[in-house]
């Protein structure tokens, strides 16, 4: 972070708290993004790489053998668009 504040081991939670609201907007988000990452660490559930990685196969074999239909990014785009259209 770009202001590089020097927090001691002894400052409170309040403390480093207003000290990082009163960074800008960008680092205030980079301070955020880490600290949710931090909470994700070893969260993981132990079966939903190899649950992730068999839905992936049976997807792949899907559209390899014609089962499903795939869409090109043209349309879905067109799809989002026509979407937040109708949103605004």
């Amino acid at each position: 972070m770009g202001r590089g504040l020097n927090f001691c081991s002894m400052a409170t939670k309040e403390e480093l708290l207003t000290d990082v609201l009163r960074l800008p907007p960008e680092e205030r988000a980079e301070v955020a993004h880490k600290l949710l990452l931090s909470l994700e660490e070893g969260a993981e559930d132990p079966g939903a790489q190899a649950e992730w990685s068999a839905e992936l196969e049976r997807r792949a074999r899907e559209v390899l053998d014609g089962s499903v239909k795939t869409v090109s990014w043209e349309q879905v785009e067109a799809r989002i668009s026509a979407r937040l259209d109708q949103r605004r």
